[in-house]
């Protein structure tokens, strides 16, 4: 079976270091997601707007590789346990294909890309090429009894964000609250705890250095 893109997306992470490690974390995030040529037909989308969230089957373009491990390192286990990759939502799998649910915020038409889906809370690099789009059903797709693996016995904490007002006004008003919440994710891998180290984010048309030490997280500079 061949597959072929059907559109791409456009968000705000330029490189993978920083993006949420799941859809929906940050719902300040912004996305739009732009129909392949071929796919620029208005009634492939009829009764989208509906739903208040979709599905986007997407590749994990910057993890190919040839062939495959059937264990991996999870990072949420500090990359020091193997796991089988069925049992992970690592990047490299068999086929690198990556699944999120994603809240639909409006269907646009526009002259000249066709119908254009601007999302939120996508976890998603930009340019990811998506290759399907399915609604999210609550009374099929929720599951509240469901259980999590390993991933409810790993703790997730918030850190603590301190910014300088003076730097956080060179990012537009619109995009400083999904800013602060990357950052309060904590976007370093679980493996680096070092407080000396700066870090370095793209975000948007900015790079975002700083520093963590315990539980807080401190801006130290932004930059075009």
């Amino acid at each position: 079976m061949e597959i072929h893109p059907i559109a791409h997306i456009q968000s705000d992470f330029k490189e993978k270091f920083g993006i949420p490690r799941q859809s929906g974390l940050v719902e300040a995030l912004r996305a739009s997601i732009i129909f392949t040529p071929s796919y620029r037909v208005p009634d492939a989308v009829r009764g989208l707007e509906e739903f208040s969230h979709i599905w986007l089957v997407w590749e994990f373009s910057q993890a190919r590789r040839e062939g495959w491990s059937p264990t991996v390192r999870p990072p949420r286990l500090g990359g020091n346990m193997r796991l089988g990759v069925f049992a992970t939502r690592s990047p490299f799998r068999p086929n690198a294909l990556g699944l999120s649910a994603v809240r639909l915020e409006s269907v646009e038409t526009d002259a000249s890309l066709g119908p254009v889906l601007h999302v939120s809370g996508a976890d998603l690099l930009d340019g990811t090429p998506i290759y399907d789009i399915k609604p999210y059903i609550p009374y099929a797709d929720a599951i509240p009894s469901a259980s999590g693996g390993f991933v409810d016995r790993v703790e997730r904490k918030r850190l603590e964000v301190q910014c300088p007002q003076a730097l956080l006004e060179l990012i537009p008003p619109e995009k400083r609250e999904a800013l602060l919440a990357v950052l309060a994710q904590d976007p370093r891998p679980s493996y680096q705890l070092d407080p000396g180290r700066v870090y370095g984010m793209a975000f948007a048309d900015w790079q975002v250095r700083f520093t963590v030490e315990g539980e807080r997280l401190v801006v130290g500079e932004i930059a075009k």
